[in-house]
């Protein structure tokens, strides 16, 4: 049931030409900042895999020129225009950025004899591009330390494209990151990462044609590369403000911003260069306080007092702040500025909502009609190109108050299907609600036509007119947005109701990242997929002793529940594996037949049995789960 895309509507067209008429586009200055210490872009701007697979293509947004048609938010267009933006600059003598070859940045700090990176990108191929191509114009520098500013993919996916495992080991290369970087770091990309990556694929529109009717950048960065993730852990961590590091002549003093952007997340100033790097924490956008593939809220309250404690402690002594996204600002007084602004804006949010939530506003009303002071409405660094307004506020309330918004009619709601079926009848079934929801379309309203089809495709699931609009519907909402993964999402949708689901092609919880898990950490993994009601009757006990690190745990799983202990047992398990902390990270990948133990050289003793009947009640997740319809 493939359709082409269509026009925007009328509705949408007069919207666009209000934003033109209403926002500041006279105003140049983030253009410039972008083109700001260009030295070279990268010829093609392509970055393909060993095997040929393209996994990077800057090249596919070369449409993003002139005035923005009507099936594109023209604030989101500009924003485009921006981030698309490829090449190599320098941001001051000695600090250069490789921009538009990944979501995020990747840094070189030039230092007595080599270079400083901070923060690969996501995939090794478009790290070891970017690097080639600082190479190319700044000579062949070593690796010689690598920074990662927070525990997110995009800024440390690609460090096996900078250097290796061996250079760190030998203590050639330190790796800095902030405390709790590791763990937060694997975990976020294990424990629900399947159902993440499914929800990134939409997010940042994995499966989109790119063009004026399709994907034209997720407003943090394009698209996030498809290449190969990989992790080194960090040998140093950062626990303290203030606590300043020298790694091959470059001092770095580093400011602590947990729970901020990411739950580990550090500023770096480097004072010898009057630079400071605000990682993700002040960025030309408003950020995720929850973002729509799926997190743990945020905190504005501690992000808006990390960015005062960034002006108090370095903005008399910068005068150029650059981050992990985006493109630099220069001057001690536009910094100051900025940070003041990113800061007031994460501040209004937080202090506004629960002003509104203790006046018994709900989540929806308050990500309604709360508005931004003018002051940050025509700050362009304001708009929610990333985050929103709506879904940010819609985060707070639940940050503060749960799923639930107190009204005691929506305590216990069906589920969508059977909500479906029910609205549908009410409504006179379902070919009345496709002529309504028709009606609704004509008129604009394409929030309610999609809400109401919404519904009927949960009833029906194979309603071929319900399937169509609803597609058509989302695809308006998505011409409309000025938020790029908004316009993502409806878009996606759209692709999944026209032409069917496409996957995942994003990797969330890759060999590498895998590798890294803790033994208690893999076995909250395995307990995440105990198919519960399969293994109600089962009760099995497995010890693991790993000799390189002098540990011993017992599992057990009775009562549909995989639970594990280091304290000492008197009794036997029913079979025991004796391996490695290293080998033992990898049955996440071999799995658990003793087969693949015996491979991976793990040695077993004891009733193999259990290892099958556990084997036997795992149920990984769904890669190709559906979103739009049950």
């Amino acid at each position: 049931m493939t359709t082409s895309s269509r026009a925007a509507e009328p509705a949408i067209a007069r919207q666009q030409a209000r934003l033109r008429e209403r926002l500041p586009f006279a105003d140049r200055q983030d253009f410039e900042d972008a083109t700001r210490g260009l030295i070279a872009r990268r010829v093609p701007g392509a970055v393909t895999a060993e095997d040929g697979r393209v996994v990077w293509d800057g090249d596919s947004y070369s449409f993003l020129a002139g005035e923005a048609p009507d099936t594109v938010n023209p604030s989101l267009w500009r924003q485009s225009q921006l981030v698309a933006e490829q090449g190599l600059f320098e941001v001051v003598e000695g600090i250069y950025q490789v921009r538009g070859l990944d979501l995020s940045n990747i840094t070189f700090v030039e230092g007595t004899t080599g270079v400083v990176v901070i923060d690969p990108l996501i995939s090794t191929e478009t790290a070891a591009a970017a690097l080639a191509l600082y190479r190319e114009h700044r000579g062949e520098r070593p690796v010689t330390g690598v920074v990662y500013t927070h525990s997110h993919v995009d800024h440390f996916g690609g460090v096996k494209g900078v250097t290796t495992q061996d250079d760190v080991d030998a203590g050639r290369v330190p790796v800095i990151a902030p405390e709790g970087f590791t763990e937060h770091a694997v975990a976020e990309n294990v424990y629900a990462g399947t159902a993440m990556g499914r929800r990134a694929a939409y997010m940042y529109g994995a499966a989109l044609a790119r063009g004026p009717q399709g994907a034209v950048g997720a407003g943090l960065g394009q698209t996030t590369s498809t290449g190969t993730v990989t992790l080194i852990p960090p040998t140093l961590d950062v626990t303290t403000t203030g606590q300043e590091e020298t790694v091959d002549g470059v001092r770095m003093v580093f400011q602590m911003a947990p729970n901020t952007e990411a739950p580990a997340e550090i500023l770096i100033h480097f004072p010898d260069f009057r630079a400071l790097c605000t990682a993700e924490d002040a960025t030309h956008t408003l950020h995720n306080l929850l973002t729509l593939r799926g997190a743990v809220v945020r905190d504005p309250h501690a992000w808006s007092h990390a960015l005062t404690e960034a002006v108090d402690l370095f903005g008399g002594t910068t005068d150029v702040a650059f981050a992990s996204h985006h493109w630099p600002t220069w001057g001690q007084e536009r910094v100051v500025a900025f940070l003041e602004i990113q800061r007031d804006l994460y501040g209004y949010l937080h202090d506004q909502s629960l002003r509104l939530i203790n006046k018994g506003w709900t989540g929806t009303e308050i990500a309604e009609y709360l508005e931004l002071p003018p002051a940050l409405e025509n700050a362009w660094n304001a708009h929610g190109y990333y985050g929103s307004v709506s879904h940010n506020l819609k985060a707070l309330y639940q940050r503060y108050m749960g799923w639930f918004d107190g009204n005691p009619a929506h305590l216990w709601q069906h589920p969508p299907v059977e909500a479906g079926k029910r609205y549908v009848e009410f409504m006179g079934g379902a070919d009345a609600v496709v002529d309504k929801a028709r009606g609704s379309f004509e008129e604009g309203d394409f929030r309610w036509a999609a809400e109401v089809l919404s519904h009927l495709l949960f009833a029906q699931p194979d309603h071929a007119g319900a399937r169509v609009l609803l597609a058509d519907t989302l695809e308006q909402l998505g011409y409309g947005a000025e938020n790029g993964t908004w316009r993502n999402f409806f878009l996606s949708g759209t692709t999944e109701l026209r032409e069917g689901q496409f996957g995942t092609p994003t990797v969330t919880a890759s060999a590498d990242i895998v590798a890294h898990l803790t033994p208690t950490m893999l076995f909250d993994a395995l307990s995440i997929q105990i198919d519960g009601p399969k293994a109600w009757d089962e009760n099995l006990t497995i010890d693991v002793r790993l000799t390189d690190a002098d540990e011993h745990y017992r599992l057990r799983l009775f009562n549909g529940v995989l639970s594990y202990t280091a304290a000492p047992r008197r009794t036997a398990a029913d079979v025991t594996l004796t391996t490695t902390v290293r080998t033992l990270s990898e049955l996440a990948v071999t799995g658990l037949t003793p087969d693949g133990l015996e491979r991976a050289g793990v040695q077993v003793e004891g009733d193999t049995s259990a290892l099958r009947r556990l084997a036997a009640v795992l149920d990984p997740g769904d890669q190709d789960f559906p979103i739009v319809t049950p």
